[in-house]
């Protein structure tokens, strides 16, 4: 049982901006190597990330960038399995290496969050955040901090494979293939509900301003990722995809209604996420790439 579980945070919204990474490599099911870092993002610090994970732009003014330890990540991980809890330390990864022009590095991914899904009939459509499972697990850590994070999804499929009694080769196969053995192919044309097979089912995701593919085309590509797609931002939004402004739509304001009311829910404590176009582009296409693995 060999494999690397790996785990970022981020300063702000956009998923570059790595400020802390953490991994650990395990070899015959045990710990044989740990290594973390704080990271100098070169970017903004926001307020509802630092409340998460506690680390402010003072931290890491001394630490390194993300291209000083691409090196270290790339000896770790490549052609080797890969393990995160949902999409979002992979495609952290792979948008700070576009940010700063890095090769894209070959990993075989298997995401833990889908792991649960498969595993434990509770977590087949809600509640399957790494926390979430961690308790049911009876597993203690300090959640958000990256290399604490790591171990835990870890643990879960760890726990998957030991409840199952199969192997990490099989739920790398298992993963990929739709969560129920008999589910019929997920219609594009269709609703605005999320497919139960994306990467994304149970996020709330609401689009704002003009993007760059026509608005019923992006909510397509959203549902087939699993996201349910909605008009407003309400106390059950988890993603804002925000576009370019039209500044004459706006009343002298910088961003939309949306945007500002999705900024006020994060400051109460709602989990919401805000993305720039291109990060939910990147989010749709590392779903299709890991489809067609």
């Amino acid at each position: 049982m060999n494999f690397l579980a790996i785990d970022v945070e981020t300063a702000n919204s956009d998923m570059a901006s790595i400020c802390q990474i953490g991994f650990v490599v395990y070899e015959n099911g045990q710990i044989k190597k740990e290594w973390s870092s704080l990271l100098n993002p070169e970017d903004y610090f926001d307020f509802w990330n630092e409340s998460i994970h506690n680390i402010t732009e003072e931290d890491v003014i001394e630490s390194p960038k993300f291209t000083d330890i691409y090196e270290v990540l790339q000896q770790n991980l490549e052609n080797n399995i890969c393990v995160c809890h949902t999409h979002f330390d992979r495609v952290s990864i792979n948008r700070a290496c576009v940010k700063y022009g890095l090769p894209l590095m070959q990993i075989n991914w298997i995401d833990t969050a889908k792991v649960a899904r498969r595993c434990w009939e509770e977590f087949a459509y809600k509640g399957y955040g790494l926390a979430n499972v961690c308790k049911k697990l009876d597993y203690s850590f300090k959640h958000h901090h990256a290399l604490e994070d790591a171990k835990a999804s870890a643990h879960i499929l760890i726990s998957a494979i030991n409840e199952k009694q199969n192997t990490i080769d099989d739920w790398f196969i298992r993963v990929n293939n739709p969560l129920l053995s008999n589910a019929k192919s997920y219609d594009k044309s269709v609703s605005k509900d999320g497919n139960p097979n994306g990467n994304l089912f149970g996020e709330i995701l609401v689009f704002t301003g003009s993007l760059e593919i026509p608005r019923r085309e992006a909510s397509i590509l959203a549902s087939e990722i699993g996201c349910k797609v909605e008009n407003g931002v309400t106390k059950k939004t988890t993603l804002l995809v925000v576009g370019d402004q039209d500044l004459s739509k706006l009343s002298g304001k910088k961003k939309s209604l949306k945007h500002r009311k999705a900024e006020e829910l994060k400051v109460k404590g709602q989990k919401l996420r805000i993305l720039k176009e291109s990060d939910f582009v990147a989010l749709y296409e590392s779903n299709v790439e890991e489809s067609e693995q």
